[in-house]
């Protein structure tokens, strides 16, 4: 069942986090925060030639939080940084009901499950608002470290 088969990509992303850990040097550095639930997420990235060279994060909080973490930053890794907000709302708007394409979001579309819990569409997005409070401030030349709040989102 394909339901299933999300349910074991969140897990495994969840168990395993892919791009775990601070990026020393990071051209954007964002703390991300779920006020509702208590997620917690620090998102780094270095820019080369306009594009996410390398992407990673650190955090606590439900499995939901972390595994879209982990799956947000393969997902926009060597992307360049329209691509990434781009996706990044693709991303949102699946999680507010829209039909995902699913061959631009690929295994993200595992989360959409999310979305009969409205209360846990934060936890999903979090990651994701973050990225895009990053991209902002970094388009507008201000310092690495910012805090975004699932909550801005809204």
């Amino acid at each position: 069942m394909l339901q299933d088969l999300y349910r074991e990509i969140i897990l495994d992303h969840y168990a395993h986090p892919r791009n775990r850990g601070k990026l020393e040097g990071a051209d954007i550095a964002v703390e991300g925060v779920n006020p509702s639930c208590g997620d917690e997420i620090s998102l780094y990235a270095r820019v080369r030639d306009g594009r996410l060279e390398e992407v990673r994060f650190e955090g606590r909080g439900c499995s939901i939080s972390q595994a879209s973490a982990s799956m947000m930053t393969e997902a926009v890794k060597g992307k360049s940084l329209d691509a990434a907000h781009e996706l990044a709302e693709e991303f949102k708007a699946m999680m507010h009901g829209q039909v995902p394409d699913e061959g631009r979001l690929g295994d993200l579309v595992a989360l959409q499950g999310v979305r009969r819990f409205p209360v846990r569409i934060k936890c999903a997005t979090l990651a994701w608002v973050a990225l895009q409070q990053g991209l902002r401030e970094y388009a507008a030349g201000r310092p690495a470290r910012v805090v975004a709040s699932s909550e801005d989102e809204l």
